[in-house]
């Protein structure tokens, strides 16, 4: 199931939710869970090697921990989405801790917990 997971399907929060966390593991993109709270509940083993980040964050705040330079910014936006209703943002950025010059995408989708999945989808390393 985790084969027919598309970046771009309108569902995605749906689709992902049916899946095992060893399934989400498997994704082609990284995978984050976070509650209303920002708190990590979920990294994915594709997040963890293609990030760079090196370390498990969960049950930490994600602004806490994340190493880009717009976070409070980026955290002040998906607030205000969350507050608008459901959310199905679409970023892109250049730079994490793996290879700052590769092109990030990234997909904020508001998930069933209250919270946000977040999918980060990257180009091929540099």
């Amino acid at each position: 199931m985790a084969d027919a997971i598309d970046f771009d399907a309108p569902d995605i929060a749906r689709r992902v939710e049916a899946l095992t966390q060893h399934e989400l593991d498997q994704l082609p993109f990284g995978v984050i869970l976070l509650d209303r709270h920002f708190i990590v509940h979920f990294y994915s083993a594709t997040e963890a090697r293609d990030s760079g980040y090196g370390m498990s964050p969960l049950g930490r705040d994600f602004f806490e921990v994340s190493q880009c330079d717009d976070k409070h910014d980026l955290r002040a936006r998906w607030l205000a989405a969350m507050e608008q209703g459901p959310v199905d943002l679409d970023l892109t950025r250049t730079g994490d801790l793996a290879q700052p010059k590769r092109e990030l995408r990234m997909r904020i989708v508001s998930a069933r917990n209250g919270g946000l999945w977040l999918f980060v989808d990257r180009d091929k390393p540099r």
